[in-house]
């Protein structure tokens, strides 16, 4: 067990492992914070060891509450080795998310840098048995990508859930890292001729392009149009 460093209702409590070494002033435990870069992103990545050797997934995820929910093949081994925490104790794993806000260009090669949100989570992977949390579970990681969605498409069937898997997360080792701001160039380099500075790095989204096959009486939904 991490040596925990204090919590409140309103934050993580530090330990060991969610302490950077390296930038500690960018580093938080903010509970509203981890939750907007968390609900914020699309795409997670799972870490975890297979047979010896490190592995990373990317993956969709979805928060519910203080628990994030992964989603895969049943055929997966990690997610096959994430026992239900009763019979089998889980897999260990990390899963991070960032945003990449802006482009840091600086004097020096040295100070280059991105501005940046970050959620790293450490925990224990455990299989969702139980058939109304992986309900909740696969509806939420639908709606996590488009808000609405999971009302307006057809649910899994038994044979498709049959060959789904999902795992739950438990956030309690969690921190975020933010870097905001300009470049940090050392004071001898500022005259030199470079140009230095932000470039802001924006995300957004296109207009919506029906499939080939949609039937053209079937109008663009107010979830999508809000977007």
């Amino acid at each position: 067990m991490e040596k925990a460093m204090g919590a409140t209702i309103d934050t993580y409590a530090a330990t060991e492992r969610t302490v950077p070494t390296r930038s500690r002033d960018r580093a938080s435990y903010d509970r509203t914070l981890v939750h907007s870069i968390l609900d914020g992103a699309h795409v997670c990545h799972l870490g975890f060891v297979r047979d010896g050797a490190p592995v990373v997934l990317p993956t969709l995820y979805a928060r519910v509450g203080e628990r994030l929910y992964v989603h895969g093949s049943t055929g997966s081994r990690p997610l096959r080795a994430a026992g239900d925490g009763v019979a089998a104790p889980g897999l260990p794993v990390c899963l991070t998310v960032t945003h990449v806000d802006g482009l840091v260009l600086a004097r020096s090669a040295f100070h280059h840098s991105i501005n940046y949100r970050s959620v790293v989570v450490h925990g224990t992977a455990h299989q969702v048995t139980d058939a109304e949390e992986r309900r909740t579970a696969l509806d939420a990681i639908v709606d996590h990508v488009v808000p609405g969605r999971s009302a307006d498409s057809r649910p899994a069937n038994a044979k498709e859930l049959a060959a789904t898997a999902v795992v739950r997360i438990d956030l309690d080792e969690v921190s975020a890292k933010v870097r905001t701001g300009g470049p940090r160039d050392d004071a001898e380099d500022l005259d030199l001729p470079h140009w230095s500075g932000v470039i802001p790095v924006q995300g957004g989204y296109g207009t919506p392009i029906p499939a080939d096959d949609l039937d053209p009486a079937i109008a663009l939904p107010d979830y999508l149009t809000a977007r």
